[in-house]
């Protein structure tokens, strides 16, 4: 493919609610600009974004891909990112790449949660955004209820700019002119009649003037905007961030889709117009242009993982001009990355380039440790560019492998799988001894599962985790333990009186209070071992024994039988029988709930919450209509709040849980908890 100049490229990444029609919309913008000689369908599995297995099967988005073309000299980057929520890791990546956000609103759905998530994340972006009505063919369309319903959700400045009018044609309200389309190609016709065009007109001309005091000057004194000046404050209200202009279309059938091309060629944020804030060395901010001749500076905003040809980055120049056979800084690893053959990413294929200038996307393959999010930059200038901010895992389940001695391959495959999606977390936990897998929903691990077994040729069932409770104990109690063994030769004596008593410790607290020499001191520190070896195993489940504070008070020994062994042996039955008379207790772990949902839904959460034994603490107002709820929770009963949360607030709730401290469990939880371990036990 030609290489183009920043001022001649621009990034643009799809994002809205699934199902809403993204990927079609690429495969249209794609087919009509002639990079692809059919036009796919997702129903088909034919697209030329949606090409991972996984996607195919399921028939809709679960990764990010991209693909370049090429309109009137303009090169497009095309970010195509999924729609489910569990999957909203790729919105970031795009978003990361991108200068605009093209947002697809379904003419026949409406506006949607996805649609309000791709919005906000625009917004915190600090991209530029379009929405695009689409589906403008399909049964039960409404062009008029749907710009009501983006008017009602986004504010003022939502500004049409391509509306439907009858008999198939469509109008450019900024060029004052009508087009209809045979085969996606547009032909102009006379401008038609539109019932709302003074409205639509007036709204155009109010945002516009927002652009410009000498546009608002004008506007004040009732003089109309030439169709150039229009143009160019629609071009600055995108960028700033003071219009958002709405134009529509049907992917099937090409309609509104050369409009749209030539929209994001006149009107989105160009590639040279992006200036980015980075770091240097000695932590000072730095602005950087887009100057090809710079020193190179480069975000990895994606990377996909595979068997067999390795690990691919895609990347994203900010700064100067990546070529091949040159070694760049990780800003994260401080080591240098060699930088082999460059690529430019066409869907599931990649093109050989000589070079990336600044403002273009492209990619490379084998990189050793670089990760999604690190910064690549000129040894000569090294800096840390703003990394991708991906959503926390949410959702975490304990691996279940379908054949013993399959544990290694799966955790190698999840890591390498975890290389790709940031938002997969992988934990060893050496308590419960249990592989956990965490993600951002039940849709997002099952992909995971199966890009496992058909990756690396691994398989693996999921189940619940285990939870780590803990065992102390609520009264005090003196007990001997007694140890004697006798042989030939020398015996084994070991004989300790030790007084138990609750206390407020992570751990076991450890003193001694012998008087006359009954034991050694040089016994003492296997007393203890006796007893850190026993708290390990509770007497009650089998969990460990916290909040212990143990005295050593009395006790004999053997001039000659009495070892170190003996010792942690005596400590060992002292623990046996005097936990059991102390008041042992079940402590489950509590859990720092902070929940972000609508104002409508709060009454439902709490509802929620107190199902699970939750504490509500308090409602602390958020912005945009948010509140946010704050309560402990017993972390037992939050396995499945993900799923909970998504269905009370329709996915729009968003939540964080940190473990907190241990309490006591209620009685009959902690039976529960005895009999499971019993029936462990006896399996």
């Amino acid at each position: 493919m030609k290489q183009y100049a920043a001022k001649d490229i621009r990034n643009i990444v799809l994002a809205g609610h699934s199902g809403a029609g993204k990927t079609s919309l690429a495969e249209a913008m794609l087919y009509l600009a002639g990079m692809t000689d059919r036009l796919g369908n997702t129903a088909d599995g034919n697209t030329a974004l949606d090409f991972d297995p996984e996607e195919i099967k399921r028939k809709t988005s679960v990764s990010t891909a991209a693909a370049p073309l090429v309109w009137k000299d303009t090169k497009i980057n095309i970010i195509d990112t999924p729609g489910l929520f569990d999957f909203a890791g790729g919105v970031c990546e795009g978003m990361r790449a991108a200068a605009a956000a093209i947002i697809p609103v379904s003419a026949r759905d409406g506006v949607a949660v996805g649609t309000e998530k791709a919005f906000k994340a625009a917004c915190d972006s600090n991209v530029g955004v379009f929405f695009f009505i689409s589906k403008l063919e399909a049964e039960n369309a409404n062009f008029s209820k749907t710009l009501q319903a983006l008017n009602d959700n986004f504010g003022s400045k939502i500004c049409p700019l391509i509306v439907p009018c009858e008999n198939g044609t469509y109008a450019n309200l900024i060029e004052n002119k009508g087009y209809t389309f045979n085969k996606g190609k547009a032909t102009e016709v006379a401008m038609p009649k539109i019932a709302e065009y003074d409205d639509f007109m007036m709204t155009i001309n109010e945002a516009v003037a927002e652009t410009d005091e000498a546009l608002m000057e004008k506007y004040f004194e009732g003089e109309p905007f030439t169709e150039a000046e229009l143009a160019a404050g629609f071009s600055k209200g995108v960028k700033s961030g003071e219009i958002y202009p709405v134009l529509c279309g049907d992917s099937r059938s090409l309609a509104g889709i050369e409009l749209l091309l030539n929209t994001i060629k006149a009107l989105s944020p160009k590639a040279s117009d992006r200036t980015e804030i980075a770091t240097d060395k000695d932590g000072n901010e730095i602005e950087l242009t887009t100057d090809p001749d710079a020193p190179v500076a480069a975000i990895v905003f994606k990377t996909v993982a595979d068997p067999f040809v390795g690990k691919l980055s895609y990347f994203k120049v900010v700064s100067g001009t990546m070529k091949p056979d040159t070694q760049l800084n990780n800003s994260r690893t401080g080591s240098a990355e060699r930088i082999g053959k460059l690529l430019i990413p066409v869907g599931k294929k990649q093109e050989d380039t000589q070079f990336v200038v600044a403002g273009d996307i492209g990619a490379v393959a084998k990189l050793a440790n670089t990760m999604t999010g690190d910064t690549l930059s000129a040894q000569s200038r090294p800096v840390t560019l703003r990394p991708v901010n991906f959503p926390h895992p949410t959702l975490s389940m304990a691996v279940k492998p379908k054949s013993k001695g399959d544990i290694e391959k799966i955790s190698t495959g999840l890591n390498r799988l975890s290389e790709e999606d940031p938002t997969i977390s992988i934990e060893n936990n050496a308590e419960t001894k249990q592989l956990v897998l965490s993600g951002l929903g039940e849709q997002h691990l099952d992909v995971i599962c199966s890009k496992l077994r058909s990756k690396f040729g691994v398989d693996m069932s999921l189940e619940a985790p285990k939870v780590p409770y803990r065992e102390t104990i609520r009264k005090k109690g003196k007990v001997q333990g007694r140890h004697k063994k006798q042989s030939g030769g020398h015996g084994q004596f070991g004989d300790v009186w030790i007084e138990f008593e609750p206390c407020d410790a992570d751990d076991l607290v450890f003193d001694e209070k012998v008087f006359g020499g009954s034991v050694p001191k040089n016994f003492f520190p296997a007393v203890e071992k006796g007893l850190r070896d026993a708290i390990q195993s509770g007497v009650l489940a089998g969990y460990p024994m916290v909040g212990l504070h143990a005295t050593l008070v009395d006790g004999s020994y053997h001039p000659v039988d009495s070892s170190e062994m003996s010792f942690k042996m005596a400590a060992s039955l002292a623990y046996k029988a005097g936990i059991p008379q102390a008041g042992p207790v079940i402590l489950e772990p509590i859990g720092n709930l902070k929940a972000y949902v609508p104002d409508s839904n709060m009454g439902d959460i709490i509802g929620d919450v107190n199902k699970r034994r939750g504490r509500v603490l308090g409602m602390n107002p958020q912005e945009g209509g948010y509140q946010e709820v704050v309560a402990d929770v017993p972390m037992a009963e939050m396995a499945d709040f993900t799923n909970s949360l998504r269905q009370i607030t329709q996915g729009r709730g968003s939540f964080s849980l940190t473990f907190e401290r241990y309490e006591e469990a209620p009685g009959n939880v902690a039976q529960k908890v005895i009999e499971d371990a019993k029936n462990a036990s006896e399996d």
